[in-house]
């Protein structure tokens, strides 16, 4: 595989990542008004996750990372609820697959040539 290229799997996760970002945030936004403190911190995960899919985009090895902790968050966050916890963490591990597989680790390690 060429390592400037960017696997479809690592673009599929990206833009999951940049349509859950970008809904959530006008999905929440309404919450946001009525509970401020709450909805700030709910809209800031939505931002979140749509920064984590460009950045996959872009090739920024810190934006997978970043990925993961993101879902690890939520695995954290759902576990009272088994149904919950158990959809995150399959949702997890199939992200962490995606994005530490060696096909995807050449693309993250690539190296950029900036345009002058």
């Amino acid at each position: 595989m060429n390592p400037n290229k960017r696997p479809i799997s690592v673009t599929i996760v990206a833009c999951v990542y940049l349509l859950v970002g970008a809904a959530g945030f006008i999905f929440h936004f309404r919450q946001s008004l009525v509970s401020p403190r709450d909805g700030a911190l709910i809209e800031l995960t939505q931002v979140i996750a749509f920064a984590c899919g460009a950045f996959l985009l872009r090739g920024a090895n810190w934006a997978r990372w970043l990925a993961l902790a993101w879902m690890v968050f939520h695995v954290v966050i759902s576990f009272p609820q088994l149904q919950k916890f158990a959809v995150h963490a399959v949702i997890c591990v199939a992200i962490a697959w995606i994005l530490f597989r060696p096909e995807a680790g050449r693309y993250f390690r690539r190296v950029r040539i900036e345009p002058a």
